[in-house]
């Protein structure tokens, strides 16, 4: 242990970067401050290497500062040292615990390089994408960022047309449409809308929906003009032309965004036909054209990752723990440590796996009829077991097999009548555990703990340890197994 050289790496953006280096106890035998060139990395690597044992391996400690950390973790992993990149959270806890009442670079620096001695196992060796891998997690994040950017210009066009167009959702609906897009760019004005012939209006709509639309969306965008022309008139109050400028302009930035999009997803797809020639993670239920080159991108080389366990760990999706005593306390929130986007596909995908696998389906059933889980809760639930999954599909290279609950492979159709019979929620059930209001029904049902003597609901058992237990209508001997992983 006397050999250790840990490095701590407080990085500045537009400052010079400050380093602490330290001995296995903790003592600083080293201050530098450097600059993200090599000449600079060297002088470093060289102060920290003083006075140590031939082939000590430098142990180096970055924050995920914006880019700088990815120059500094080049250089050191290309050198053959271990660095590790760690959550500024974990971070700041530390420099409180260390230092409550100062913050400098150098305090900051010099907690980085004590982290692998306090929290050894809590740290784990960056390993750097390379080849296909780093290429494909380029092209995934770009298609990321410009679908955030597509969402965003859409908020912004509807709000704008909503001034022009007040009655404008009952046209849209659930998200603006590349035709709706073709209508505003060219006719955001109300009043320019109602003067246009009538087929004009029906060849742009269907030519922009590829024939999916036409003259029942042409009257539906007439009437909102009417509408609108009805209800203003010809108030100043409303600066029609102005408005229907700053709408063309969101039209033309989304095209853009979109034209972009294109381009990179193609090269996605050929970064991930790369990546994972197998389409291994494709072979997941619910993993798509999407979620399989996010899947490959965040997981990278699937060895880094000890088990199934330490993959679904790091992708945040592990609730958190609560012990105390004799106390431990479940149904913990998630700790959300890993990539967010990671996160989001695989709950997604959980959404879609739930209906197609049924050991998958045989979770979501427990989490909803047996332990009282909303929708959302018990398709994390899912998502947990979907993440292992991926794993072990990675870590083995064979493509993933839907099994029932006894563990034989089925057919899709075979799957899909298992679940259909043994694992669909009653619609009671879920809609109690529902929080949003319908339009049939207005205020969802009000919860009184488990607790419902209405129709064929579960009713509650006898108390156990942590409280009282709801029984499924089906008899506890015909209860699934625990699903196979």
């Amino acid at each position: 242990m006397s050999d250790r050289r840990l490095v701590g790496v407080d990085l500045g953006i537009a400052s010079a970067h400050t380093v602490v280096v330290t001995d296995a106890e903790g003592t600083v035998v080293a201050r530098r401050r450097c600059r993200p060139i090599r000449e600079s990395l060297e002088a470093v690597e060289a102060a920290a290497l003083a006075g140590a044992p031939e082939g000590t391996r430098l142990e180096v400690v970055v924050e995920p500062t914006g880019v700088a950390w990815l120059p500094v973790a080049v250089f050191f992993v290309r050198r053959g040292h271990l660095v590790y990149r760690v959550s500024s959270a974990k971070a700041a806890a530390l420099r409180r615990f260390l230092s409550a009442n100062a913050k400098t670079n150098s305090i900051d620096a010099e907690t980085l390089a004590r982290l692998p001695i306090v929290d050894p196992g809590g740290v784990r060796p960056l390993e750097l994408p390379t080849g296909e891998l780093a290429a494909l997690d380029r092209r995934v994040r770009a298609c990321e960022r410009l679908t955030e950017a597509q969402t965003q210009r859409k908020i912004r066009l509807r709000e704008l047309a909503r001034q022009l167009y007040p009655s404008i959702d009952d046209v849209i609906g659930g998200e603006v449409s590349r035709c709706d897009v073709a209508v505003l760019e060219r006719w955001g004005d109300p009043r320019r809308l109602a003067k246009v012939p009538h087929r004009r209006l029906v060849e742009v709509i269907a030519k922009a929906s590829s024939g999916q639309k036409g003259a029942d969306h042409a009257a539906s965008w007439r009437q909102a003009a009417e509408d609108a022309l009805d209800l203003y008139g010809d108030d100043p109050a409303v600066p029609f032309e102005a408005l229907a400028a700053e709408i063309a302009t969101e039209c033309r930035l989304l095209r853009a965004i979109w034209a972009e999009h294109k381009g990179h997803a193609v090269a996605r797809e050929d970064a991930y036909k790369a990546a994972d020639p197998d389409g291994l993670a494709r072979s997941l239920p619910g993993v798509a054209a999407i979620g399989g080159p996010l899947l490959v991108a965040s997981m990278g080389r699937p060895g880094r990752f000890r088990d199934a366990a330490a993959f679904k760990s790091f992708t945040g999706l592990a609730p958190r723990a609560s012990e105390t005593g004799d106390t431990d306390r479940k149904g913990q929130p998630m700790s959300k440590a890993g990539p967010g986007r990671l996160r989001h596909q695989l709950v997604l995908s959980a959404n879609t796996a739930r209906r197609l696998d049924p050991q998958l389906a045989a979770v979501y059933y427990t989490q909803m009829v047996e332990r009282g889980a909303h929708h959302t809760k018990a398709l994390c639930v899912v998502a947990t077991r979907l993440a292992e999954r991926g794993w072990v599909t990675m870590a083995r290279g064979e493509p993933y097999v839907i099994r029932d609950i006894d563990g034989r492979p089925v057919d899709p159709a075979e799957a899909k009548a298992i679940i259909a019979e043994r694992y669909t929620v009653p619609e009671e059930i879920r809609r109690r555990r529902r929080s949003r209001k319908t339009k049939a029904k207005g205020k969802a049902p009000h919860h009184a703990g488990r607790r419902d003597t209405r129709g064929d609901l579960p009713q509650p058992s006898s108390s156990g340890p942590n409280g009282p237990r709801v029984k499924t209508p089906a008899d506890a001997s015909s209860r699934p197994n625990r699903p196979h992983s």
